[in-house]
């Protein structure tokens, strides 16, 4: 299959090309108007597949719930906004039902699926601070415990490949060198932690952020805690959620700035309600959340934040157009950033021969027309 347009992204620059996919993969890359094209996109942009590294759900499914048809139903879906892969992330609970949770998405992954890739898990917790639990549920929140993520990784069948944890609360880091010793990228969130405590977690091991400014100690000139970490130290990955809510659009601008074009990476947090009709309640962690006006999800009756509804290729918008990012480093922040934290940007991140047909095809106002997950057409 023949893919062309004058506008792919190509070498952190748009450019008139053919891409050439075959078994899922782009075998070569030609110059446009080589071969006759399957697939003529005219001027619209293609850009590689987003990536989202946390992603609690969406169409009314949770990853908590340990369903198999939800998370499938999830998987195939959610190309409609371009995104090409996923970590569905659990939120913190009680073992019973983290244990089903991670069983159900290996147990996916082990019998198929098609859509969105799976590249992993997400562990959200227990392993928090009880003053920047968010909308975790506090009765679920633990210690951080070596043989306990052992046993969830055992279940999981190795698929977690991500951990969100407070540091302060990791005794001599000993999870912390663990999960980065065994693969497992740790992110440090909901957190207290004082910047001299975030410095040393990621002195052992630690090597991103969970959406920052959020769940976390703020920024004060002369205690810059988790937040200040998160701008000094420019070569962690620092998740961010982009839907102007969460965090100021000049927030997300300072962000960029301090992290550059290659440490930035844009999640939804998206919660079950997204792609749901507006309004309404719903669970989380077995506490009722409820979505208002703004689009954010809230902790029924208080002005707790619980997440997202956020839709990326919004967020690439949100980034480019009204945080003014400029548009690679906010591209990046979607796809090769995110792929490159997780250790698959060998096949995933960019468009270029060798690498997997993971393609959105966007229209100037961002809507999407069309998603490849390796070369397949979803939409």
């Amino acid at each position: 299959m023949i893919i062309q347009s004058r506008r792919v992204w190509i070498a952190g620059q748009f450019m008139a090309a053919q891409l050439e996919v075959e078994d899922g993969r782009i075998v070569r890359v030609r110059v446009h108007g080589e071969r006759k094209a399957d697939e003529d996109y005219g001027d619209k942009r293609i850009v590689p597949g987003f990536i989202d590294v946390h992603t609690h759900g969406a169409y009314g499914f949770d990853t908590n719930d340990g369903e198999p048809e939800g998370l499938r139903g999830w998987v195939r879906r959610i190309p409609e906004e371009g995104v090409t892969a996923i970590l569905p992330t659990t939120v913190t609970q009680m073992p019973e039902v983290l244990t089903k949770a991670v069983e159900n998405i290996a147990s996916v992954v082990d019998k198929g699926y098609e859509g969105a890739e799976i590249l992993g898990i997400h562990f959200e917790g227990p392993y928090l601070d009880m003053e920047y639990k968010g909308a975790q549920p506090p009765e679920a929140i633990a210690v951080p415990s070596v043989e306990q993520f052992q046993m969830y990784q055992k279940a999981a069948h190795g698929l977690i490949r991500y951990i969100t944890l407070a540091p302060e609360h990791d005794r001599e880091f000993a999870l912390t060198r663990y999960c980065s010793a065994h693969g497992v990228v740790v992110s440090m969130g909901h957190s207290s932690a004082t910047y001299e405590q975030a410095l040393m977690g990621i002195a052992n091991g630690a090597m991103s952020m969970t959406h920052v400014y959020n769940g976390m100690s703020r920024y004060h000139h002369r205690k810059p805690g988790l937040a200040g970490a998160a701008l000094r130290v420019r070569d962690i990955y620092g998740e961010i959620i982009c839907d102007g809510c969460h965090s100021h659009i000049a927030a997300l601008n300072n962000f960029f700035a301090a992290k550059g074009r290659d440490y930035a990476v844009m999640i939804s947090d998206s919660l079950r309600a997204k792609h749901c009709l507006p309004g309404g309640e719903y669970e989380l962690g077995g506490h009722t959340v409820e979505i208002r006006e703004n689009g954010l999800a809230y902790l029924k009756g208080t002005d707790t934040i619980a997440g997202s509804t956020l839709a990326l290729n919004r967020g690439l918008k949100i980034l480019a157009e009204e945080a003014l990012v400029p548009f690679d480093a906010a591209l990046n922040s979607c796809t090769i950033n995110p792929a490159r934290c997780l250790g698959v940007d060998g096949r995933k991140g960019r468009l270029a021969a060798g690498y997997d047909g993971d393609m959105v095809v966007l229209e100037d106002n961002y809507d999407v027309c069309q998603t490849y997950c390796k070369g397949k057409a979803m939409l």
